[in-house]
């Protein structure tokens, strides 16, 4: 910390972000928990990988579909749990430590404090998406499925996306709970309410109402893990007819509007959580 202060003093204010951010991406990427979420992503999805070629004797395309699909559902698991602990333990996990004092003892602002680890986060979850997705497509290579590499790239970009909304949602964590401990158990029960708890609610939900299909779509949406999931289904399948009621009502309802709709909406959950968070931090005085 002490060369970052050094650093920051000498540069101009423009630059101030820029170094913030280039310090947390080096903390993060050398920390236990980004190197126990990232082996876990690399090796589940060379796993899911070889695991979906082998049993598929069907086309290029097909055997592509099956591997997106499986790597998808992984996804959604362990994306969101990264992005969420790492934002979660950035704020509060550095006010434990004394290191957000220290830095505030510097001629640095809190907006400057704040985007400078969102981006460095950011650069790190970036890092993780590429390496899981980067095995994943040599193996794909390697077994002669080539169909598609530009979806397969884009799923990669989508994933990087909702990593980066769960990464706001964890950093407003952090900014409203006292302590690193408090913000990762909330952070944990965020992360069950979304990736579980929010999707078969949704279902339970509608059965046992008998919900409008149009309301249980508009529910979806409310959830960034299933926002993620229906972009990445129209992505490399263009149809949400596997979803049901639901994603045929989406289909028909906004017809060739539905793929844009869907990606402004993940850009939303992107921006949203992250500028809440930022206010807040800038409000907190004893952050």
């Amino acid at each position: 910390m002490t060369g970052l202060a050094t650093t920051v003093t000498e540069r101009p204010e423009a630059h101030i972000v820029g170094t913030i951010a280039r310090k947390e991406l080096r903390t993060t990427v050398t920390s236990r928990w980004f190197w126990m979420w990232s082996f876990a992503f690399v090796g589940l999805a060379a796993l899911l990988v070889m695991v979906a070629l082998p049993g598929s004797r069907l086309g290029a395309q097909a055997g592509f579909g099956r591997t997106a699909a499986s790597l998808v559902t992984l996804v959604q698991i362990i994306v969101p749990l990264m992005g969420l602990t790492l934002g979660a333990m950035s704020i509060a996990g550095q006010k434990e430590s004394g290191a957000l004092r220290f830095l505030m003892s510097h001629p640095v602002s809190r907006t400057e404090a704040f985007w400078g680890t969102y981006l460095g986060l950011a650069g790190a979850l970036g890092i993780a998406a590429a390496g899981g997705f980067g095995v994943a497509g040599v193996i794909t290579a390697m077994r002669g499925i080539s169909a598609g590499a530009g979806t397969f790239v884009w799923i990669a970009v989508l994933s990087w996306l909702l990593a980066l909304g769960m990464l706001g949602v964890g950093m407003l964590i952090s900014t409203l709970t006292t302590s690193s401990g408090s913000a990762l158990g909330m952070a944990i029960f965020v992360w069950l309410v979304m990736v579980f708890v929010g999707d078969l609610g949704l279902m339970g939900t509608s059965v046992a109402t008998g919900m409008p299909v149009g309301v249980l779509f508009l529910g979806a949406l409310l959830n960034p893990v299933e926002v993620f999931r229906l972009t990445a289904l129209m992505t490399f399948s263009g149809s949400l007819d596997v979803l049901g009621p639901a994603g045929t009502y989406a289909v028909d309802t906004l017809g060739d509007m539905l793929l844009p709709a869907l990606f402004t909406v993940l850009l939303f959950w992107v921006s949203a959580p992250a500028a809440i968070a930022w206010a807040r931090f800038r409000g907190r005085s004893d952050l």
